[in-house]
């Protein structure tokens, strides 16, 4: 098992599908976990600190975060995992839908980012892991709007391990592949030709588990980018 006795983590997404597997391992581990989500209950333990919030909206965002720091200290751990996923043709995809997907997928983590790295680059130490997907790197059909957030997602984790590098602050990309989570409900890929069965998906804990061995590294290791993906099904 994993021994993570003594640090703070956050996580942003943490009510549900990675981001809640992700705070629970974490926990499991030994931190104490910070959750951020618009649909969490408010919640205060020993090794549970959870704050319903908005990440789109940028004050409430700064406000959360503050607080965390303000109590907490810097954090060892920040998970920047909560987004949006929409499958959509290029053509009906209008300029809201595209605003929503950035708001959620990069204006949220940049926002997380300016929050918690002041504090962790005082420190001289902590890990930002930005939860990608299959789409920073591949673009797909229907996914012009989520593909241009993510790698966005990722252009943002390259500048930021570049700026602080000798900081002691590491970054780390996690790049799943498709993942059994909620956001496959307005799809049904079991219902469409040429999309993977949800069976045969990766489940959220093995992105936690993922999550958690790259932030156990020893000080000494970066792990830049970590992609894990489903076995391809038999023919």
């Amino acid at each position: 098992m994993i021994d993570l006795a003594g640090t703070t983590a956050v996580v942003t997404g943490a009510s549900r599908g990675i981001g809640a597997a992700t705070a629970e391992l974490l926990r499991q581990a030994g931190a104490r976990v910070a959750g951020l989500a618009r649909s969490l209950e408010p919640r205060e333990e020993a090794d549970r600190w959870d704050l319903p919030c908005d990440l789109t909206d940028s004050p409430a965002l700064a406000s959360a975060c503050g607080q965390i720091v303000e109590r907490w200290g810097a954090p060892d751990v920040v998970v920047n995992n909560a987004g949006l996923f929409l499958l959509r043709p290029f053509e009906d995809t209008d300029a809201e839908a595209f605003d929503r997907q950035l708001a959620a997928n990069l204006q949220a983590p940049f926002g997380v980012a300016r929050a918690f790295l002041p504090a962790m680059r005082q420190a001289g130490r902590g890990t930002l892991v930005t939860v990608g997907s299959v789409s920073d790197h591949t673009g797909l059909p229907e996914n012009a709007a989520y593909a241009a957030s993510k790698y966005g997602l990722r252009g943002l984790h390259e500048a930021l391990s570049a700026e602080y590098r000798g900081s002691g602050v590491r970054f780390s990309l996690v790049s799943p592949g498709p993942t059994d989570t909620s956001m496959w409900d307005p799809v049904d890929p079991d219902a469409r030709p040429g999309f993977l069965a949800r069976s045969d998906m990766l489940r959220p804990e093995d992105v936690a588990q993922a999550i958690v061995f790259v932030v156990s590294r020893p000080a000494w290791v970066q792990v830049d980018w970590l992609r894990l993906g489903p076995v391809s099904p038999s023919a």
